[in-house]
């Protein structure tokens, strides 16, 4: 009987669909026709897909897939509304797809062949026949029809199926990702394109994350409970919905209005784009989920899954199955008038599982035949009504008992491949469960504290303590090295907890796995990571939203009382919490990095393996290469690891190279969609939301596309996103100096900002804008220069124009205020924005739409969005098209600059820009090479011109004739300028001193021709001056001569008895001696030490007193004395008002009048004419009568006075410092114009000449030797100069000291100082900088000329330019003779030619011919001469470099003129010497490369005698103040530069020096320092203990880390 009914309930259940079958006798068949429909339909899709695939050009895609790494690009930006090509379709979906623009279903397809139409045109048929025929034809059903459209373009489903199957796992989970950010339904079971095996892809779920809110009733009040968790974890109800043949209604649609009508979640036949072939979506079933919002209006109350399998149920037998058996509800589409349907329908009405049959021919409405078994009709009715009642009853179903589904569950199917199964896989995955079955049992907020200890409370105790090395307090120095051992010993504690066990593990994964096992190891490891934290992190975000709504009604009640206070602690508490239990991959990198930076500080080297720490930077540079997102700033300490992130950078350029690449910096606002838009713009992979948001600032490597890459100067784009300001966890314990901080920081970073601000709230864009304005106006000071863009998200309404324009015209007001607001904060003058950075607010404001279309968390993108990010892009492209970008290298300094900067609270007065700096050195080379050349030039010129004049054959110079000599080797400079500044790969920052230098090698050529000039016209005053001498001497010459001759004439007789031939010379020289001098004076030399005495006589000073000073040799040293207290008189009236010693204040003002008087006494005394008029007694008498007007002018502003000893010592000091010039110009000048000393210098060769005519040599043999005699002179002269400035040439190229900038040789000084171990050298460095250069450079000449190397090149030099002269010669002499030959010349003739010729060489005096008219062999002459010549060059080989001193100029002075013109201002602390190489570098400020402990300058604390320990850079960090010399105000360090153009004109950066040179010196030299000063190192001047374990070979070599 119950049989019976059974069956009539089935009947009846079936009866509204007519559906009358048989369903026992036809099953057998039925099932036989469907398999081999099943084989039919394989062989048919398998021909389809690869058609498919050749028509999307993706068939080689099959075999090498699609990666992340293909889309992790920077590309063109994506045009809008542009028909494509075919072939293009699939990449601009995916292209569309990763810009979150979910309108890339709907591409519009170009007919590019006519065989494939989307909307052809309609082809014309006019059949012939009357009118009658044509309507026959045109009613016809078999008439003619246009066949050509009938390959229609590719289904939007099959382009979207076609990219899935021709993806990688990864890929395919960014694929997914981005397809549920749109909405839009997910591949849950997919027939494999090949085999028809069917496979889930489980894996590309994993990332995807559900938020919704669920309502339910409890004691009668609706409660709201929010859930957020991955969807692979989300147990919910699960609706799948199945077709039976093929009804008129679509499913997919009918799905749509269920979850969201307003989108099409699941596309369906009346979508846009669809078409009725589709080849790759029969068999697949998608799935999407409902999320409610917890509002009333809401479809359903809880999160529900939807299923549907595409395509006809009965063909997929398989798929019906599982969907059947995983549904909560089944809801089947049932054509009347199909007798095929009924075994399926049966098999689903008597299971357990709800089900819903809709009759497509049925009218009538929802019927439950049984519980859980609904029949409903479908026809004449509206879809909305159907939709409405299929929710009621769907919902009526879920609110009683039902089954659950989850994702993960679908790995226990049978028959079914899960990719997850993948072997790959399942090793990245064990991996990573290794790892975390080690954390579980454990509270998420532990893990950190227990696992991860490096990064903890000691990275954070670090950063504090690293922080107060830039405040500094009491003995700073002291101060300073405690806090440094703190900074190690909190480094040995990190050492000491690191490599916990799940860290050994991670890195050994990391280390060992391959590549695609290490990428599935790493998502699996966030994945698991993410599934610990979720639900407490859930727990505690309620709790805090809870507290915070409670702390802001209190605070809007103004309330005062404890309570507030209370609850603001519990808050700061829950925030704490939050930090504790946000735990993800970033934070084992972040250990990773504190591990390195522990060991690396101490140099902790251990074994090989997971616990070698030094292979760790190599391990995040491959991932950062990869893509993979690297953390910058670690949110929690809010600190940067230099060292990490240095180490990390350096290896990504051993790897890539040192690419060029282009910084883009955002920032904003918490929650303000700056990752979401980057996203969307770049495909990246910045976390968006976790339960957390984005935390510190991380980096993002982007490679540029090859088809991009022509058009920039830049090979990646690197992106930094940052935490955000105002972040929600900082709250409380964030002020505006950490949001100053990281604002400036990524501001500087960039080459742009992007500063995005979130809705229209005036309040929240003021505070975003004045943190801004204020990090762009300390850009600006610092000379860095970024461009921004403003992005105004979230606008309702972007499209009207006005509204736009206004709010532009708002912003551009805000800027302009935040300016002015901004310039009083950082002491600057700024009217308006535009003042601080180049920007239009027409072109630089960018407004964007709403994310959402509608209200999440069911709305998908607002497309105008995706437009948005799109032109965003293209602005963004445009911008870097002008920008070179930096280096990664670069990048890597300037990150160190700016957090140094940072660290300090005077930002701008503390920021050294490393790289900038040494852009700059390396400029200082280039223009260091550049001047030598003109130098080098100008040398040749001069000593050419220098011939010609003693040649008496040039009597002026004109400056245009220096200029145009010298012009050729001007321009060829002008033009290396011109190519290094354009095609150096740091042009963008040399632009900036482009002008300058430009400008200073005009300067420097003009003060060399000038000088050159100068000194010429001495040497052509000179030849002038002793021209009546000249004549003389020719005068002379000739009577030797000739009287010589007369006398061996007579004495030929006696030439054997060579004593009577020299008495009988002798007899007759002096007489000749006596005529030629009769009426000249003989030259004095200089009585210097009685000319003093006398001077200083005259002037009214004691004898006793002179000659007592001069004795005593004091004055020698006086301008590096340290201690200068004994020159002071201290009367009665200066006792009481000092009330003590001589204060040490004053010591410094002395000093600096001893320098000045030095300064101007000696400059005044080498504009005299010594070398032309010789020495005079009145020029001491000048510098004797300026030091006592300066020392009585001193006096006079003083309360003090300063005994005679003073003036006689300074005296002496500068008649001491002038002796040398004197005594060099006056010997000069008395070679040239005293006669009795030119007549006793050529006796020796007369008396040559006088033997040869006694033993009767020819003509040609005395006046050979005559002229040899000449030439050996000449030939050393000559030879000494090119020797001289070819030797400088080798050792300005290669000698270390000499071929860098003054930086260098500054370095090569110190260490040679140090090597040498004098103090007193030390001290003449400290106090007379430039005289102990000069030394220096002299010592370091001499020592390279007396090495085997420096002997082999000067002798090589030395041999080549004789070598060189000898030919040049012997051409001369042959040109000489021949032309006399061919003329039928004379003596006279010959000597006139020959002297012309060689004169264009050499230093070459005429020889009269009177006395050798017999002279007739002259080819006789020219080899005597010749023979002459080879033995003076000959004689001159042998010569050592040493004896090679008759150039005018030495290298040594070659070398001080070179290296010497450059800046000697000194520190007003420390007096360290600026090593600028230009002389006039304003307006560049003063610098050095390392400063000093002040107390070497006898630097001490005012009233005591106690030397200060401390470095200038230590000191304008610290809390200390200073009294200028010129005043008696105290200025705190950090402001020193208020202390007046003195100190202001010098940029001392502060820095943790760690420069052992000088600490070296201190503690060696301690007892000497204090005797020279007459002070101690003690009270806060003593040394610390560290100091002391510094040796001489450590000081050495820290010179070579700066």
């Amino acid at each position: 009987m119950r049989m019976k009914e059974r069956k009539k309930e089935q009947l009846c259940f079936c009866s509204l669909g007519s559906l009358d079958m048989d369903v026992s006798g036809r099953k057998d068949m039925k099932s036989v026709k469907v398999s081999e429909g099943v084989n039919m339909t394989k062989l048919k899709y398998q021909r389809e897909t690869e058609t498919l695939l050749g028509r999307l050009h993706l068939q080689d895609k099959l075999q090498r897939k699609l990666s992340p790494a293909d889309f992790l690009k920077v590309g063109p930006p994506v045009k809008q509304n542009n028909e494509v090509s075919e072939k293009d379709v699939a990449y601009t979906f995916l292209q569309r797809l990763m810009m979150l623009d979910y309108r890339a279903r709907y591409i519009p397809v170009r007919q590019d062949s006519p065989e494939v139409s989307n909307s052809t045109l309609v082809r014309e048929v006019f059949p012939e026949g009357t009118d009658d025929d044509d309507f026959d034809a045109f009613c016809s059903t078999n008439s003619v029809f246009d066949q050509s459209n009938l390959r229609t373009h590719v289904h939007p489903m099959d382009v979207q199926m076609a990219v899935f199957h021709c993806s990688d796992s990864f890929f395919k989970q960014k694929m997914i990702t981005k397809l549920s950010q749109c909405q839009y339904a997910l591949p849950l079971l997919v027939p494999d394109q090949v085999t028809m095996d069917i496979e889930c892809p489980l894996w590309t779920f994993r990332q995807i994350r559900k938020t919704w809110k669920m309502s339910e009733m409890k004691d009668d009040s609706n409660v709201v409970t929010m859930k957020s968790m991955p969807i692979c974890k989300a147990e919910t109800p699960m609706v799948s919905f199945l077709r039976l043949g093929s009804p008129s209604l679509s499913k997919s649609q009918l799905m749509n209005t269920l979850i969201n009508d307003r989108h099409n979640t699941f596309f369906h036949r009346n979508c846009k784009g669809s078409t009725k072939s589709r080849h790759l979506m029969d068999g697949v079933a998608e799935i999407a989920w409902y999320c409610p919002a917890g509002k009333p209006n809401d479809a359903f109350t809880d999160c529900i899954a939807f299923c549907n399998l595409r395509g006809d149920a009965l063909l997929f037998e398989k798929q019906r199955e599982i969907l059947t058996d995983k549904s909560s509800v089944n809801v089947v589409l049932v054509p009347t008038k199909n007798d095929k349907n009924s075994a399926v329908i049966l098999a689903l009405y008597n299971g357990a599982k709800p089900l819903i049959c809709l009759f497509a021919d049925s009218d009538g409405g929802a019927v439950e035949m049984r519980k859980g078994k609904y029949k409903m009709g479908l026809n004449n009715r509206s879809q909305s009504e159907i939709s409405e009642e299929l929710r009621k009853t769907i919902g009526k179903i879920l609110s009683g008992s039902h089954s659950f589904f989850q994702l993960e569950s679908m790995n226990k199917v049978c028959g079914i491949k899960v990719d997850e199964v993948d072997t790959v896989c399942q090793k990245g995955k064990s991996a990573a469960m290794k790892i975390v079955d080690l954390l579980k049992g454990i509270e998420v907020s532990k893990i950190k504290d227990t696992y991860l200890p490096c990064q903890g409370q000691l990275w954070k105790e670090w950063s504090k303590i690293h922080t107060e090395l830039y405040r500094l307090k009491g003995n700073i120095e002291d101060d300073k090295v405690q806090k440094e051992q703190k900074l190690m010993e909190k480094r040995q504690e990190q050492v000491n907890v690191s490599f916990s066990e799940p860290m050994k593990m991670f890195i050994e994964s990391l280390s060992t796995l391959s590549g695609n096992e290490k990428d599935y190891f790493l998502k699996w490891t966030q994945i698991l990571i993410d599934a610990l934290s979720t639900d407490n992190l859930s727990s505690i975000l309620q709790t805090y939203d809870t507290k915070w709504n409670e702390v802001l009604a209190l605070k809007k009640k103004h309330d005062k009382t404890e309570l507030l206070k209370t609850k603001q602690t519990e808050l700061n508490k829950i925030s704490t919490k939050l930090q504790s239990a946000t735990f993800g991959l970033e934070h084992i990198f972040r250990e990773m990095g504190q591990i390195y930076e522990a060991h690396e500080s101490l140099q902790k080297h251990t074994k090989s393996g997971p616990t070698d720490w030094s292979k760790y930077p190599e391990l995040a540079a491959e991932l950062m290469i990869s893509g993979h997102p690297m953390e910058l700033m670690d949110g929690d300490a809010g600190h940067v690891p230099l060292t990490w992130i240095a180490g990390v950078l350096e290896e990504v350029i051993k790897k890539v190279g040192d690419k060029r690449v282009f910084v883009l910096s955002v920032l904003g606002i918490q929650s303000s969609g700056k990752s979401t838009m980057l996203n969307a713009m770049f495909g990246l992979q910045f976390a968006v939301s976790a339960g957390r948001c984005t935390k510190g600032a991380f980096m993002q490597l982007i490679e540029v596309s090859k088809e991009m890459k022509k058009d920039f100067e830049f090979d990646y784009v690197l992106v930094v996103d940052t935490e955000g300001l105002r972040a929600l966890e900082l709250e409380g314990n964030a002020t505006l100096h950490h949001d100053n901080e990281l604002a400036t920081f990524v501001v500087g970073l960039g080459n742009m900002t992007l500063i995005n601000i979130f809705g229209e709230n005036p309040a929240e864009m003021q505070d975003v804008l004045q943190i801004v304005v204020q990090a762009f106006m300390r850009m600006k000071k610092i000379k860095l220069s970024p461009s921004c863009v403003f992005v105004h998200q979230n606008v309702t309404d972007i499209a009207a124009a006005e509204k736009n324009m206004d709010g532009k015209r708002r912003l551009q007001e805000k800027l302009d205020d935040m300016a002015k607001l901004a310039a009083k904060e950082e002491d600057c003058d700024a009217e308006f924005f535009s003042d601080v950075i180049a920007f239009d607010v027409q072109k630089d404001v960018k407004y964007f739409a709403q994310l959402w279309e509608g209200s999440p968390p069911m709305a998908p993108p607002n497309p105008g969005y995706s437009e948005s990010v799109q032109e965003l892009k293209t602005i963004i492209l445009s911008k870097a098209k002008e920008c070179a970008g930096i280096t990664l290298s670069q990048f890597r300094s300037k990150i160190q600059d700016l957090w140094k900067a940072l660290m300090n609270e005077q930002f701008v007065f503390s920021f050294k820009n490393t790289l900038e700096i040494a852009v700059y050195r390396k400029l200082e080379v280039e223009y260091g090479n550049w001047t030598w050349k003109l130098r080098s030039n100008m040398l040749d010129i001069e000593n050419e011109l220098h011939t010609e004049i003693q040649n008496r054959k040039r009597e002026a110079v004109e400056l245009t004739y220096l200029q145009q000599k010298v012009n050729t080797t001007y321009e060829e400079i002008k033009k290396e300028m011109r190519k290094y500044f354009d095609d150096d790969r740091d042009k963008d920052m040399l632009v900036q001193w482009r002008g300058r230098f430009e400008d200073k090698i005009k300067e420097f050529r003009d003060e060399l021709v000038k000088g050159v000039k100068r000194k010429l016209d001495e040497v052509i005053q000179q030849k002038k001056a002793c021209k009546k001498l000249d004549n003389k001497k020719t005068e002379f010459e000739n009577n030797l001569l000739q009287k010589s001759k007369e006398l061996a004439h007579k004495l030929k007789d006696k030439a054997k008895n060579e004593q009577e031939l020299e008495k009988q010379f002798n007899s007759v020289w002096s007489d000749l001696v006596t005529q030629l001098t009769a009426d000249t004076k003989p030259i004095e030399d200089i009585n210097y030490d009685e000319d003093q005495s006398t001077v200083l006589q005259n002037l009214g000073f004691e004898w006793s007193l002179v000659n007592e000073c001069k004795m005593s040799g004091k004055y020698k040293t006086m301008s590096h004395a340290g201690d200068l207290g004994h020159y002071v008189s201290l009367t009665t009236k200066i006792k009481n008002f000092f009330m003590g010693p001589f204060q040490d204040e004053e010591q410094p003002l002395i000093k600096t009048l001893i320098d000045d008087v030095e300064k101007q006494t000696i400059n005044k005394m080498k504009q005299r004419p010594v070398a032309s008029t010789g020495y005079s007694l009145t020029y001491l008498q000048e510098a004797a009568n300026t030091v006592k007007q300066k020392v009585t002018e001193f006096e006079s502003k003083k309360k003090y006075a300063l005994k005679k000893e003073f003036t006689v010592d300074l005296s002496l000091y500068i008649f001491h410092r002038a002796w040398t010039w004197l005594s060099k110009y006056h010997k000069e000048f008395k070679v040239n114009n005293d006669a009795h000393s030119y007549v006793d210098s050529k006796k020796m060769q007369y008396y040559r000449v006088f033997l040869n005519f006694c033993k009767g040599s020819s003509s040609a043999v005395v006046l050979g030797e005559l002229i040899c005699d000449k030439l050996k002179s000449a030939v050393l002269e000559a030879v000494s100069n090119k020797v001289a400035k070819d030797l400088t040439d080798t050792m300005k190229s290669s000698y270390p000291a000499f071929n860098g900038n003054r930086s260098d040789l500054e370095k090569q000084m110190l260490k040679s100082l140090a090597k040498k171990g004098d103090f007193n050298s030390f001290i003449t460095y400290i106090q007379k900088p430039r005289n102990q250069t000069e030394t220096y450079i002299r010592e370091e000449v001499q020592k390279y000329i007396s090495t085997k190397e420096g002997k082999e090149t000067g002798m090589k030099i030395l041999r080549k330019n004789l070598d060189d002269i000898k030919n040049l010669v012997s051409i001369d002499l042959y040109d000489a003779t021949e032309k006399v030959k061919t003329g039928g010349g004379d003596a006279d003739m010959w000597m006139e030619e020959f002297s012309s010729l060689v004169q264009a060489k050499l230093t070459f005096n005429t020889i009269c011919c009177k006395n050798f008219s017999d002279l007739n062999s002259f080819d006789f002459l020219k080899e005597e001469i010749e023979n002459g010549l080879e033995s003076i060059v000959k004689e001159l080989r042998s010569l050592s470099l040493d004896e090679m001193d008759k150039s005018r100029k030495t290298p040594d002075q070659i070398l001080i003129d070179q290296l010497c013109n450059c800046c000697w201002v000194k520190c007003p602390f420390c007096a360290a010497v600026c090593t600028n190489t230009l002389k006039d570098h304003s307006p560049d400020k003063h610098k050095v490369t390392f400063h000093r402990p002040s107390g070497i300058t006898g630097f001490h604390c005012k009233g005591t005698k106690n030397l200060v320990i401390n470095f200038c850079t230590t000191s304008v960090a610290s809390d200390n103040s200073f009294i200028p010399s010129h005043s008696g105000v105290s200025i705190p360090y950090k402001e020193y530069h208020k202390g007046g153009e003195k100190y202001s004109s010098w940029e001392i950066t502060p820095d943790e020096s760690k420069l052992a040179y000088w600490k070296w010196f201190v503690c060696k030299f301690q007892k000497e320092l204090e005797a020279h000063y007459n002070m101690k190192f003690q009270g806060r001047g003593e040394i610390p203990s560290a100091w002391k374990n510094h040796t001489e070979q450590e000081a050495v070599d820290s010179l070579d880390k700066l």
